[in-house]
Order: C-alpha cells, then structure tokens, then sequence
C-alpha cells in the first residue's frame, strides 16, 4: 500500500502544518508508519498533543489500525491482532498501538470512545481510502453507552489524581468529562481541551491548568504547579467541586440508544377523552399458565425385576 494515496501533494502540505500548530517537532511520522511490517490503514496522533496540552517533554501517541496478511487470517492459530511498539527517533519518544482492522472495527461497535477519537483526530500521519470509508458512518456509531464510557474513564483518572496529586489526571478527569458532554449535546467528538473551554462552561481556572501542564513537564504535580494536592484549596479542591455536576451533565439520555435506534422526540401527551376515569380499569385475575410439555416425548416406565427376598439375620459373633 503506497504512502498516503487517497491525499493530494496539497493536502500533505495541511496536514503537515496542523501537526506542526499541535506542537509536533519536526520529525517524518510518514516514514515511521511506512517502516512497519503490515500495511497501515491509518495513522493518527492521540495523546496530550490531540487534548492541547503537551509539555516540552511530551511523547508522540500514535494509534492506527493495518490490515493483517490474508495467511495469519486462515490459518490454525489466532495472529496477534495489536501492535505496540516504542522507540525513540531524533530525541522524541514514540509509541505506535495499531490495531487489526477487523478488531478496530468491533471496537467500534462496542461504543468505545477513545477508538472513536483516534479515527477522527485532525492530527492525521497516514491516511487511505479505507480510513475515509471508516470515517464516514462514524456519526451513526454515536449512542447513549458512550456517555458511560467517558464518565468510567474520568473516574480512573479522578482516582489516579487523588492518590498522585499530578497535574496530568487532573486534566484528563476535566478533558474526559467535556468531551463526554459535548458528545452527548452535540453528537459531535472534540477531543481537544482548549476548544472546549471555549464552547461549554467550563471551569474559569481550566486556561492556567493547562499553561501550567504546558510549560512543565509531563509528570508535573499539582503541588509543584501552584495548585496543590487534590484535598488543597485550590484545583483539587476546586475540581472535587465541579465534577459530580460535571459527571452528572453527562447524561446518557440526550443519545439514542444504539445506532438507527433512536426513539421519537418527545411531543405533548395525547388528550384524554371527556369524561373519561383517571382511574386505571382492573387488571383480570391472574390465572396459572399451563405447564408447557417437553419437547421431547416421556421414555416409557419399565418395570425393573422383583426384588429379592431379605435373607436370614446373622447373629454378631
């Protein structure tokens, strides 16, 4: 599979100055994807730099999927369906997870938002014709389950900040919840923290959050950042304040259950004809349904031989 062959020279040239505006240094992503066994599918960069608050020491998240070789797909044993790698190329620290195609499109259809989130990342690497026929029916795969998705996955990051104090849950526990709300009013994913503040009534110290988390480093906490542990005065304090409002706008009911599943708007309730009881009328007796026969047909009773006659006692000697 050629690098990139659904993009023109001209859309390379955009791509390449929003991955510059997020903060990527100037190293060939293309030509990392390029090198691995598998062709790639996709190729999209996740991670601090897609939320909008990668410090200076940030590594480069990339997530994608590649479609495997038609021998490990028929053969006896189950090929390993995910690719993890790390390494290091011109000072940056990478790691690539990239998923079979076949198993990136059942997570999909188990309503699993961060997988949603890097099919539709802007910060694209690699791209093909089959990434655009992924991304087109994705607004259809958006249902009520991946609030609760976004509300578990703030919930490890909450709990991650309270035993740590780092500044990074922290974010993560705000970035999360937004995202999860303005999925659910919008049907629209925003991953990016910056764009939220501006679009929902996010928290008014969320802007020197993310200053702080930007210019330390990625590890920097809370306490060395001004805002002290998660019990402190201040961002925790603050933040133990906003997100059960926060959780609780993340509600699950402003998406229809399941993709082509939505009900009806809600309309005013039909008028109840003059005169007629408020009074729900009786419900009948229950009666005792009849015992519904096997299946199968009863095997016949046979009668087993006649039992022997008791022998005589023996006396204990």
């Amino acid at each position: 599979m050629c690098e990139n062959p659904s993009g023109t020279a001209r859309e390379a040239v955009l791509r390449a100055a929003v991955l510059r505006a997020a903060g990527l240094r100037a190293v060939d992503l293309g030509a990392v994807v390029a090198e691995q066994h598998d062709p790639p599918v996709f190729a999209t960069v996740s991670g601090a730099h897609l939320y909008g608050f990668a410090s200076r020491d940030s590594d480069v998240d990339l997530r994608g999927a590649h479609l495997l070789p038609t021998a490990a797909l028929v053969g006896l044993h189950e090929p390993a369906q995910t690719r993890t790698l790390m390494w290091e190329r011109d000072g940056v620290e990478m790691d690539l997870v990239s998923h079979d195609l076949r198993k990136f499109a059942r997570l999909l259809l188990r309503r699993n938002g961060y997988v949603l989130e890097q099919l539709l990342s802007p910060l694209v690497v690699h791209t093909t014709p089959v990434h655009a026929e992924l991304t087109a029916p994705a607004p259809g795969l958006l249902t009520s389950h991946h609030a609760h998705h976004y509300r578990g996955f703030a919930t490890t990051q909450w709990r991650l900040f309270e035993k740590t104090g780092e500044l990074k849950p922290l974010l993560y526990t705000l970035r999360v919840l937004l995202t999860g709300i303005h999925l659910m009013a919008g049907g629209r994913v925003q991953p990016h923290l910056p764009t939220l503040t501006g679009e929902l009534s996010a928290p008014a110290y969320l802007p020197e959050l993310i200053a702080a988390k930007e210019q330390g480093p990625a590890g920097l906490s809370g306490q060395a950042a001004g805002w002290g542990r998660p019990e402190g005065p201040r961002a925790g304090g603050r933040a133990r304040r906003v997100r059960p409002g926060a959780a609780a706008r993340l509600s699950p009911a402003r998406r229809p259950a399941g993709p082509g599943r939505g009900s009806p708007p809600p309309g005013p309730s039909p008028a109840r004809p003059a005169g007629a009881s408020r009074t729900p009328p009786p419900r009948p007796p229950r009666t005792a349904a009849p015992s519904a026969a096997p299946p199968w047909p009863r095997p016949p009773h046979r009668a087993g031989p006649p039992a022997a006659p008791p022998g005589p006692r023996r006396r204990p000697g």
